[in-house]
Order: C-alpha cells, then structure tokens, then sequence
C-alpha cells in the first residue's frame, strides 16, 4: 500500500470550489457506497493467516488447561499462542507511565479478570480453520465468585476520576445551603452499564519485516498508538507505520490501542507472517472499553420563586479490580446552573469486569440524564414550567469557578429551541395530554453542554508550482466527516479552491493530528492546519514582496493577502500575483510550511469554554401496554463557528439517537451469578433501528467565539447526547406522570392504574 491516504483521485462532480460554511457532500462518500474505501479488515497482504482469540467463559480465576494439542491437529491450524508461548515483551502490559495509558490483557499469565479476557489467540490459513481451533482449546478453569454490579465491593473515593480529575470539587457551603433552603429535593438515579458497538468492531491486520511493523488498524488516535506499540515491543516509534484511513466508528473505543489489536501483532511475529485479527460481536464485551454503570443521588435546595441555593450531585461508579478509570458523571453539574453552593462528589466499587473507558460523552451523557431529571423534578415541585426553570437558574458564568464563558448562546437555543418545537402549548401537569389515537403525549426537554476542548497537533502545507496545494496531517475520519471538514480548512488556509487542494491523512507518516476524541479533533487538527497554510502563504509572500521583479514587491508593510490562488496586495487589489508564477521566477518546484495547534493556558485559566444546547422531545406512549414511542425531537444547539453546516448537522442527529438510545433502549445485563454478560449480541443489546428514530430537527444557533481557538471552532460529536437523553426521560414523566430514575425505561416502569 502507499505510504499516505489522499483523497486527490475522488471523482470531480464530488468537489467544489468553496471552503469553510459550506454545507457540501462527504468527500470519502463515493468511496465508501462503493466499495472502495478500504477499511483494516479489507487488506489481505501476501501469506496473510487468520487469528482468533479465545475468550474466558468465566469472570474470575484462572485458566488451568487448555487442549492445544487438539487445536494444533487441526489441519488449518499454524499456531496457538497462549501464555506460554509467545512473544517476549519489552514492557510489563501491566505497567502504566502517564493517564492515557491503561492495563492490557496480553497473556502474560493464566489469571482471569474479566469474562471475555483473551486466554489464547489460535492462528490458521482459515478463519473458519481458526474458529475450529479455538474452540478445539476446551478451556477448565479454576473459578472464584465473580463480583458484580455497583454493590460489589466495599466503596472507596478515587484518588482521581476521568483523566486526572479531582473526586470531589465544592464550592460554598452546600451543607449550610440546603438546610437553609425553602425547599429541598432529594433523587437517585441509577444508569446501566453501555457497550461500544461501532459498525466496524476492532480489527488489524499486522505484518513484521525484521524490527520494522506495518499495521492496518483502525485508531482515533495515531501518534498515541504508535508510541504505546513501540513500548510495548522495543521498537523506534518510525519504525511503526499504521494505515487507519477509515473507521467504521470509533466513539472512544478506538482511541487507545487495545490487548486484542495487540495481540494481533505479537500472532504475526510468533508465526513470522502477516495476520488478521477481527473481533466478534460478542468479543467487544470486555476487552475495548465500556460506560460503567453508575447510582447518583442528587440533593437540590431552591425557593419558592424556583431559585437554586445548593446542588449537591454524588456518584457512584464501578470499575475493573485492576486498573483505573471512573466515570466522571457528576462533574456536568458544574456549569450549568447558577447555584451559589455546589458539591460534586464520586465513589467506586471494583468489579470483574473489563477497564470501562471513553465512550461517546464519557461523564457528560450519564450524568446528564441524571442532572436534567432532578432539575424537571424541582421544576414541577415549583409548579415551574421546565424552561422557566432553567432560565431562572441560568449561569451567566461558570458556576463552579466563576469564570465567564468564552462565548454562550446558551438562551438563544432556548428560544429558538422550544420556537420551533411549539413549547409553549405544553401543559404542566403530566398525564394531561393525548393524540388522536388516545396515546399519551408528553414533552420534555434537556440542556445540553460540552466543554471546548483542544489537543497538541501538526501539520504540513506545500504549495506548488502549478497551482495546485498540498496539506498533510495525520488526521482520523471515524465517519464524522473529518476528510471533508479539514480539507475545507486546508483550502481556506492556502487561498485555494477545494478541488485545488490534495488532503493527505490517516497514517502515521504523516505530521502528528492528535486524538481524535472529545470533540476537538476538527479544532484540534484544524488549527494546525490553519497555522500550516499560514505559514507556506507567509513564505511565499516573503518571496513575492522581496522581488523587484514582482508586482507585489514593497507591500511588506501593507501585506498580502491569498485567495483563488494568488496574492493580492492589501492596499491595492488590482496588483496581485498567482503562486506558480511567483514559485517559477523564484526556480522553485514548490515551497513548504509547517503548523501546530495547541491549546493556550492562558485562556483556559481565564474563560470556561463549553459547547451549549436544547433539546426538546416528543413521546407517544400506549396507556395500556406501557410501550413507549419517541416520536418528535428538536435540538437547538451553539457551537461557535461551523465548518460544514451538512457534515455538523449529521453529527447532532447522531447525538441525539444516542440520546433516545441512553433512554429508552441500551442495557448491559448482568448474570449476577456468573459475571457474564447475558446480551452480548446486537440482537439482544439493544440500540435505536429507523422504526425508533422520530423526526429529528437540529438548528444550528450562530455563535462566534473569539478566545476559543483563532478559528472559533467548538465541538460537535458528543453534546447531542447530554440534552437529548434527560429529554425523553422527562417526556415520558410527562406523558405518564411516573417518574423513571433507571434506564433504559421500559413497559414494566409504566404500567400502573390510570390514576396514577
């Protein structure tokens, strides 16, 4: 394969010669309804073989035979690694260095942790041959009773939470406050336990030629997994080259490199060949991350007028007995409401389970639902209307440090928001209103908030001397839009037309794009990109306005200023000048610059910087069967300056199925007796089908922030959630009059009498 992706060869009724603002089509989109973009798994390079893990049936103890005698006989057999035979290691998968680094399952020993744990990895000239060997493994076990469940240990509070995050943050007296307070609320609400099920599920297909590895992998986040990998194996990092060009989804899971991507590797140097590894459905339970689980209890203090005095938000939350990461949930509850007095707190139980990670608002969408349903809760207790409520408490700065907003247009997604929804005909009393049919109709709705985040990044520009640029970072499309977005910023950056401008991205050749996580890969990478194109510009002007022999020469001082691929002088736009002729005069094939992004510290000591929004829905639930039908949501949403109003647009919608998904259909279940995991299948895990999705409307609400970034870029990927969930939570309330505190909501939580 070549050592870059580019995207120059796509058809030219698919480009445009406009940049950033504009809605256009997906530049990969021809690629991919055709079949020719190339996900991991569809490479299939010389004497390729086919692994397959084995998985532990049990969910603690420890593997004490396994029949590789009888796998090895299989006639499509090569290999089978298991902890006594395999590769040597450079370094303890155990051992971790920095906060991104977590514990891996790489058969370093025959414990079990979790059910699920890779215990064996067969390798065969066959993938059906592979899937007969490990099953020919037979493993017996030496089992312990499995600890489950957000009660399954004895709590303790986390040294941290999320990244780095101190446990318990507080700000005034809450204590003092709610013991003042006119009125008080007290509600917990319990999540469930939520499993990454990306279209693509983890895959890599590895191939070693002496120290040096080629991979085809899908990541979220390139330098990252090259760098884990080197360790891991002893290797320079360059000696590393990664091809994740396009991603079948990613939503955190893909975001760190993980044991059975790694496993992959260490298969093809014990057998000295290319090997492909591709999870199962089942497979991705356990091993690549998960929500955890949470139990929050949240302690409101108001008037009688609706005005908040205290909020008090505990959580509590589960993670494995090895490593360490705990939901941040109860951190939403920092910016969004103007309380005087705020306490966030967190607690945590071990569990046999696998790492939970990042998955899609990791902290913001379980804590929001959780948020949103007390503040509806406190709003009734009022007799408020829910979004009188709200802007009864809206923070006109961050509640919990007092620093003014970088820029929010926060009351503008509530009146444009509940504007087009029709809010204002919505009945406070629940129960009250019904269609046609004689459904129950209830309307609720929910704020949305995502912090402004940004990364480290690079980048590189190139102009040349026939007109046409160059922009290369190693940047990911998880299908969020990323090849198109960045390659409008690109040709903004160089002053050219898009179908002037080749983008080059998803390798780890490439200039380092950061993560793509947390909704700042577009301001993250776009900045370097920006920065980049500014850069090359800047030297071409340097050679324009230094030449007597160019038009442009003097207009140091005035500047120049690059668009359709020339320089215009500032001061005067009839002297103007294309690059290739300046390149030429100059005997230069091309000219090169260099860009960074980074986020500024001195801005985020001085502003909070968030992404805002309302969400407002619609339910329909059938009186006497319980079952319950989202069928209308309008998300009004701020997020500073938008790229691509089409590719942002697809981006809310997705947040907001994941929002009716949160609420009404994704479960985790639990064999409390075993530790396995009783829906481990798209079948029976359940997530939103088109009959589930109802009309969805998001309106993009200007915004523009000048301290964010300089291209006042906020992200998208993440916030859809955080409204959309605690909104249909609240409709049903509205439609049934039955509070619901644990999701998914179901027909069992609603049938009651009529009465009730």
């Amino acid at each position: 394969m070549t050592s870059e992706i580019s995207l120059s060869t796509v058809p030219a009724h698919t480009r445009h010669g406009s940049n950033i603002g504009q809605p256009l089509t997906r530049r990969d989109g021809v690629l991919k309804v055709t079949g020719a973009a190339t996900y991991a798994a569809d490479n299939h390079p010389e004497g390729m073989l086919f692994a397959v893990m084995a998985t532990s049936s049990i969910a603690r103890g420890r593997v004490v035979a396994l029949d590789v005698d009888a796998a090895k006989a299989h006639p499509g057999v090569v290999d089978v690694m298991t902890p006594a035979h395999k590769p040597e290691l450079a370094m303890d998968p155990d051992a971790k260095t920095n906060p991104f680094m977590f514990r891996l399952d790489l058969l370093q020993n025959d414990l079990v942790r979790y059910a699920h744990q890779p215990i064996a990895v067969v390798v065969a000239r066959s993938l059906e041959a592979a899937t007969e060997g490990a099953a020919l493994l037979a493993p017996r076990y030496e089992e312990e009773p499995a600890r489950v469940g957000l009660d399954a240990d004895e709590s303790f509070e986390p040294a941290a939470i999320g990244i780095g995050s101190p446990a318990r943050i507080e700000r005034g007296d809450v204590e003092a406050a709610l013991a003042r307070a006119e009125h008080r609320l007290e509600a917990t609400y319990e999540t469930p336990a939520q499993y990454h099920n990306a279209m693509e599920p983890h895959a890599i297909v590895a191939a070693w030629d002496g120290d040096t590895l080629s991979i085809d992998t899908p990541s979220q986040g390139l330098a990252m997994a090259q760098g884990r990998l080197a360790g891991l194996f002893g290797i320079a990092p360059e000696n590393i080259h990664i091809r994740s060009p396009f991603l079948g989804g990613g939503f955190g899971s893909k975001g760190l490199v993980s044991g059975p991507q790694v496993l992959g590797i260490m298969a093809a140097k014990l057998v000295g060949r290319p090997v492909k590894l591709v999870l199962r459905r089942d497979q991705m339970y356990g091993p690549v991350g998960h929500r955890p689980p949470t139990r929050q209890t949240l302690r409101l203090g108001f008037d009688g007028e609706g005005k908040l005095s205290a909020l008090h938000h505990h959580a509590k939350t589960v993670s494995s007995t090895f490593d360490d990461f705990f939901e941040p949930a109860a951190d939403i509850s920092h910016t969004l409401y103007a309380a005087p007095a705020i306490l966030t707190s967190h607690e945590a139980v071990r569990a046999d389970i696998g790492t939970p990670l990042f998955m899609r608002a990791p902290g913001e969408a379980t804590g929001s639902i959780a948020l949103e349903g007390a503040i509806d809760e406190a709003a009734f207790a009022c007799g408020m209307d829910p979004l009188a409520f709200r802007l009864k408490n809206y923070a006109e700065v961050e509640p919990i440090s007092g620093k003014p907003f970088s820029s929010k247009a926060l009351r503008e997604c509530y009146r444009q928001g509940a504007e087009r929804f029709g809010w204002s005909r919505r009945t406070i009393e629940p129960r009250k209103m019904r269609d046609e049919n004689g459904y129950l109709v209830g309307w609720g709705m929910g704020t949305a908030t995502f912090p402004a985040l940004m990364f480290q990044a690079e980048a590189r520009a190139v102009l040349r001397r026939d007109g046409s640029g160059v922009m290369e970072t190693g940047a990911h499309d998880m299908g969020q839009g990323a090849w198109t977005a960045l390659a409008q910023i690109a040709a903004d950056a160089l002053g050219l037309d898009l179908d002037r401008t080749e983008f080059r991205a998803g390798t780890s050749d490439l200039p380092d794009a950061g993560i793509a996580g947390g909704s700042a890969h577009t301001a993250t990478a776009g900045m370097a990109i920006h920065n980049a194109g500014a850069d090359v510009v800047a030297k071409l002007a340097a050679l324009a306005t230094g030449d007597e022999r160019s038009p442009l020469f003097g207009a140091g001082n005035a500047g120049v200023v690059a668009r359709e691929g020339r320089l215009h002088r500032r001061d005067d736009e009839s002297r103007s000048e294309g690059y290739g002729d300046i390149l030429a005069r100059a005997g230069l094939a091309q000219i090169e610059g260099k860009g960074s992004a980074a986020p500024d510290p001195s801005v985020q000591e001085t502003y909070a910087m968030h992404a805002h929004g309302a969400v407002f829905a619609e339910v329909k639930v059938d009186p006497d069967l319980g079952q319950v039908r989202a069928t209308r949501l309008v998300g009004a949403f701020a997020a500073g300056r938008v790229i691509n109003p089409r590719m942002v647009r697809s981006q809310f919608y997705g947040g907001m199925i994941w929002g009716i998904s949160f609420a009404l259909h994704e479960h985790a279940v639990m064999d409390r007796r075993s530790g396995r995991i009783l829906n481990a299948d798209l079948a029976e895990y359940h997530i939103p089908v088109n009959a589930d999705v109802p009309s969805l409307d998001a309106l993009m609400i200007e915004e523009h922030d000048p301290h964010v970034n300089a291209l006042g870029i906020k992200g998208v990927g993440e916030i859809g959630i955080t409204g959309s969930a605690g909104a249909v939570a609240n409709a049903v309330w509205h439609a049934t009059g039955v509070r619901v505190r644990h999701f998914p909501i179901g027909l069992d939580d609603l049938l009651v009498p009529a009465a009730a």
